[in-house]
Formats: C-alpha cells, structure tokens, sequence
C-alpha cells in the first residue's frame, strides 16, 4: 500500500529524524506519540529519565475558561480536546501522520478516495463501541456550518462514505486535496448520540484517555482516568484539574506555590521568574503552532487601502515586542509561516522592517497625517501586553488607537462571524501544518471568507490550486510563494511574532506533548515521586 498522493510536505524540522519512506501511507500499530517537539531550558519538566509512575492528579493552571459551543472549532481553549477524545491520526514534526483511531490507510491512485482500517475494542466513555459510523458523524458534524470548524471546507470535500464492515470506511473525495491529515489530527471523535449535550457542556462522551466529571463555568473542570481506555496501561494520572487563573501573577503564584504543576499560559513577562524557580521549567515548542498578527477589517476607511495597511506593517517594532513583552520566546516575522513550514523563508519574515518614518511616509502618500482607531484585544495580561506595545508603536507613525479589551469567547465568535472593528490583535494558528490550510481554513486568512473582509480572485486562485496540488516539488514551492506575496503585499493580516506553546511546569511532571493544534496529550503524562 503506497500513497500516490503525497499528504505531507518534506520540510523536517530540526528535532525529528523520521522519514516516511517514498512519502507512503501504510502505518500499523501504535506508531509515535505524534508530538510536537519541544526544546527544554535549564533542566526544565520532562528532562531527565525518570520511571514512570502511576496515579496523583495533575492541576492545569488555564487563563480562560471552557466555551462548549467552540467545541468543534480550534482557539485558546481546546487544550482539554485530547484528554476527552481521540483524533484519527496525530502528526510528528515533520507532519507524516501516525496511528490514533486509524491504524492504517491507502489512498486511491487518482487521490480521490482514500480507505480508512480503524482501530477495534476501542469503546466511549459510556460503553458504546467505536465504528466507521462514528468517523461518518465526525465528518458530516464538521460540514455543518453551525459548528464553526476552520477546516469545514477540508470536511466538504468528503462527499461519500463506503462501509465495509464496523472498522473499515471509505472516503470519497470531490477531488483531490493535500490536507486532509491536517483534518484527521483536527477532528475529534464524539460521540454522535450526545453532541448536543456536548455543546452545551452537559455531556461530553469520548474515548480519550480521561472523562469528564464535572465543568464548573468560570471555575475550571475535572478529569477522571478511564479505565477502560484503549491504550494499554495508560494513562498514568488518576485525574486533571484545570483550574482557571486570569490574572498572570495569580497564575505564576499557582505554579510557584504547587497548587498548579502544568501551564501554557503564563505571560511572557512573567516567565523569567518561572525560570528562576528551581521547582519549575519552562519548555518552548519549536514548531510554532502560533502566531500573534495585528488584523486589519478591509471595509473599514481608510484600510480600505492597501497603502495606509502597508504602513501599518511598518510601524510595529516587533523584534521589541518579542523581547519585552513575549519574555523572548518566538520569531519576529512578517509572514505567518513558522522556520518548520515549506512556505517559510527568510525574505518573507523580514519582509516589513521596523522603520516609523516610512510608515508615516506611507500614510502622508494616501493622503493622511493622524487616524484614530479602535483595536480589540483580548482581556488578558499577556494579551493586554501585546496591545499595549502595538499602541505605542502605531502612535508613533501617527495612528492613535483606542483599546477594547474583550472576553476571549466573544473575541472568538467575532472573529468567526466577521464583526471585528477596525484593528484587532489576537493570535493565530495553521501555518504549521500544511500550507494551504492555513488559506482555506484560519478564520483571518480564509480565502473565500475572512474576518478582514478581504477579497481577492487571484488569492482564491493560487490558494485553491495550492490546496489540490501535491504537497512537495518545486511547483508547490512556487505557489506557497504565491500566497505568501499576496498575504505580504495586501496586509489583511499583519503578522507579528511567530509563537509555538511555551509550557512552564514542575519539575517532578514528566511525559507532557502537544498536537499541531495544541491539544493537551497526558497518555504518557506522569508526576515523579
């Protein structure tokens, strides 16, 4: 069995060695963890070769709280994704797919059809066996425009299903599409009897490692091990808290103290002292499943022009940005694409230098000395801290912005349903995993609606054709190319800092990974004696 279509690009990162050979997509068994790499400072938590230990619970300081009707869409919020569910296949660094609920799969040799052998005796969390009815649900569930999912139109282009028994599918595909892993790593598993009552925060049955036995909203939720889970022996915690502490100093605190032993959200400012802790670790992933971007809605004058956008690009000192206010942790870039990515390149990143005067020049050229803006941000520390530093920057090239300070599940829906105001800055994800997703699917890059309100046929065009052309080759590298000039000249999207997670947590913790789309992967997860 061989893949005729290749699905993931050739570009390795620097921490991962595994090579598919030919690109092919036969995989048996368990495979890798399917991590994203991780480079540990100063002896941090997960160094070390501690034996693994079974039972304690594992408190997860988060910054926001569980917002159920985001369920199926990917946003600061989804850490407790993989704790509750499983995904079919999970990536390594270099984005070759291995096993989860799938164990093994062949793609037709026209791409138009790929054939799924999924795993047996794996049941949900109430007893219910998994079978290809519940990959046909997780599918057509993401079709469903209600539900928001970025990679919606990934979903769409499954059109059939052909069932060949409980633990064999067949998806038949409208054509063919490089990134349809990137949906298998994205979609979680539910179960279809109960989603309502997912969305809703009721009921969310999986068949993930952990249950959940209690959301208390704006308090935090907890975790119960499965028993029954389908992974021999795991996991090894007993249970997970995730406890919710806006505040930055409150959450180091919580570290500090042990209350808490895992964090991804302690603002960059704060983690020197995290650092300084000989208790704590702070561990960076180098993959950059993030990235900060000032957005700018195209309907709004003057952005309506290109001109004023272009200057704004200009005017933000982002190299500062990265280090007084992100502690350091990050790559200053004007593209979205991270160092692991195909698309990236090094004129890309740099192509808009911090340079005030010919921001200011711009703007005079389209006919303009002073604006006045708005600029939404999230209502966080980390996040006020990013505004606050985009605000004395733009004001000096000459816009003054007012900041509106928002929840992070109304800034998400805004997001989505495109009622952003003029300028926003939040953070974004997809660009490290294929390219073309992150211009048919990331909520402020989608081509055939974004939340800039920028249109475009030959972005549609070079886009589309990046998304059902082969992954590798040097045409691929030409249209990645494409899309990145139009992203860079047009400046819908302001990027910013290029961001993976940055993970501070005990040193006794052990066994911690991420996907390619920052879910939470305990399995392995243990606390040391």
């Amino acid at each position: 069995m061989t893949e005729m279509y290749p699905s993931t690009p050739g570009t390795p990162s620097r921490r991962s060695t595994l090579r598919a050979a030919g690109g092919g997509a036969l995989l048996l068994g368990f495979g890798l963890a399917g991590c994203r790499s991780a480079v540990s400072e100063s002896g941090s938590a997960g160094a070390g070769a501690a034996k693994p230990r079974r039972g304690g619970t594992l408190s997860v300081a988060i910054n926001s709280d569980f917002t159920p009707s985001l369920l199926f869409a990917q946003s600061s919020q989804s850490y407790q994704h993989r704790l509750l569910y499983n995904t079919l296949t999970r990536y390594d660094d270099q984005l070759t797919p291995h096993p989860e609920l799938a164990t093994s799969w062949e793609y037709a040799p026209d791409g138009r059809s790929i054939t799924l052998h999924l795993r047996t005796g794996v049941t949900f969390h109430d007893g219910r066996p998994f079978t290809a009815d519940d990959v046909v649900f997780a599918v057509q569930n993401l079709q469903n425009p209600v539900r928001a999912a970025q990679l919606r139109a990934t979903a769409a282009v499954v059109t059939g299903f052909e069932k060949r028994g409980d633990h064999e599918l067949v998806l038949k595909l409208a054509h063919r599409v490089n990134n349809l892993f990137d949906l298998f790593e994205f979609m979680i598993i539910t179960d279809r009897h109960s989603v309502d009552d997912a969305v809703r925060g009721t009921r969310l049955n999986g068949t993930g490692p952990f249950k959940l036995t209690k959301w208390s909203p704006g308090s935090g939720l907890s975790f119960v091990r499965n028993d029954a889970y389908w992974q021999h022996g795991r996991p090894y915690l007993d249970a997970v808290e995730f406890r919710v502490v806006p505040q930055g100093d409150a959450l180091v605190s919580s570290l500090r103290t042990g209350q808490s032993q895992l964090s991804f959200d302690v603002p960059g400012k704060n983690l020197a002292v995290v650092k300084s802790d000989p208790g704590l670790g702070v561990t960076a992933y180098d993959t950059g499943a993030g990235a900060l971007y000032l957005g700018v809605n195209t309907t709004v004058a003057p952005l309506d022009d290109r001109t004023v956008r272009q200057a704004l690009a200009h005017a933000v000192d982002r190299e500062r940005l990265l280090r007084q206010t992100l502690g350091g942790y990050g790559l200053a870039s004007a593209a979205p694409w991270p160092k692991s990515s195909p698309a990236f390149t090094e004129a890309g990143r740099t192509h808009y230098t911090y340079d005030p005067a010919k921001a200011r020049e711009l703007l005079k050229s389209a006919g303009h000395t002073r604006l006045h803006l708005p600029l939404l941000h999230l209502g966080l520390p980390g996040d006020t801290a990013v505004a606050e530093s985009l605000q004395y920057d733009l004001k000096q090239a000459g816009v003054d912005v007012t900041l509106q300070p928002t929840d992070p599940a109304t800034a998400q829906k805004n997001l989505i349903s495109q009622k952003m105001p003029a300028l926003w800055t939040m953070s974004h994800g997809f660009a490290q995993v294929q390219p073309s997703t992150l211009a048919v699917s990331a909520y402020p890059f989608n081509e055939a609606k974004n939340t800039s309100k920028f249109h475009s046929a030959e972005y549609t065009r070079i886009v589309r054709e990046a998304w059902t052309s082969p992954a590798t080759g040097a045409a691929a590298g030409r249209l990645h190319d494409g899309i990145s000039r139009i992203l860079l000249d047009e400046a819908f999207i302001i990027d910013l800092v290029i961001r993976g997670n940055v993970q501070a947590a005990a040193r006794k913790l052990h066994g911690v990974t991420l996907n390619k789309f920052s879910y939470l992967n305990l399995d392995d997860a243990y606390l040391a004696a």
